[in-house]
């Protein structure tokens, strides 16, 4: 079975599917040991590959490039990827849609933001008129094999929310996203607008959208939840904190706990993993 019709099958069980937002191979090695999907961000992209803000910075060959440093680490996992508007150019967008499958993605997010782009749960966002995008979604549809591909909505006018997701629900993309959205209720009118096809839901901390856990999610009838920035941010906040504390201990490194602590023994340990993931996935191929 294909990585695309594995997170297929996967989005149609019962509940609501999590996939972890990673930024490097060091917090997807992290992710994989608690949950077996993964996104890719374009935001957690973008700040550690560039350090630069979500507004369209990521050239396609990069994310392509980790993508594929990702399937080779993480033979199992489900890896949606956020491709953004496709780089602007429809072509593109189908280039990087064949060499995102080739490589082992299980699926991309394709928006209809123009440039200049936002991060989802920012102000100012602009998108594309429906039927440019839907030219490129139908595109990207025709390129696919079977890849999974997320028509995603950055609309904000409350008609147009509606308008553009009963539209998206109607072509062959596989799931929906509307993003930013901003209340449970919201949330409820979308999935009636979709009818069947399968709705996604974007949590982001700080974001605009409200903070639900799987549970509430699956019984507003979300079939997937994307969590793009808790590596990322809870990173952000160790680093500080550490850095803090190391100044302020005048460089004294903290003593690390044997049994739960984070040194190079349990680093060491955790990356030894996944060089043992590849020796199984290699030996279940040559079984």
């Amino acid at each position: 079975m294909t990585y695309g019709n594995k997170l297929r099958e996967r989005i149609t069980d019962p509940g609501t599917t999590p996939l972890i937002g990673v930024y490097d191979m060091y917090s997807a090695s992290i992710a994989a040991e608690h949950y077996d999907g993964m996104f890719v961000s374009g935001f957690g992209f973008a700040a550690s590959h560039y350090g630069l803000p979500d507004i369209g910075f990521i050239a396609w060959p990069d994310m392509v490039a980790f993508v594929q440093r990702l399937r080779g680490a993480f033979p199992q996992q489900h890896l949606l990827v956020d491709i953004d508007d496709g780089y602007v150019d429809p072509e593109v967008a189908c280039h990087v849609v064949e060499g995102l499958e080739r490589i082992g993605a299980s699926g991309v997010i394709l928006e209809d933001q123009k440039r200049p782009r936002r991060c989802g749960h920012a102000d100012g966002k602009q998108v594309l008129p429906l039927n440019e995008y839907l030219a490129k979604l139908e595109m990207v549809l025709a390129t696919r094999r079977d890849l999974v591909v997320v028509a995603r909505t950055d609309a904000t006018d409350e008609h147009d929310i509606l308008q553009r997701a009963r539209t998206l629900a109607a072509t062959d993309a596989d799931v929906i996203l509307v993003d930013g959205v901003r209340t449970v209720e919201w949330i409820r009118r979308i999935r009636d607008v979709v009818g069947d096809k399968p709705l996604l839901f974007n949590q982001i901390a700080g974001g605009k959208s409200p903070r639900l856990s799987l549970s509430e999610l699956s019984d507003l009838g979300v079939n997937v939840a994307i969590y793009s920035t808790p590596c990322l941010f809870a990173a952000h906040a160790a680093m500080r904190s550490a850095l803090v504390d190391l100044k302020r201990t005048d460089g004294r490194l903290p003593e690390v706990d044997a049994a739960s602590g984070i040194g190079v023994r349990a680093s060491t340990e955790l990356l030894e993993r996944n060089i043992a993931r590849l020796r199984t996935a290699a030996e279940s191929v040559h079984a």
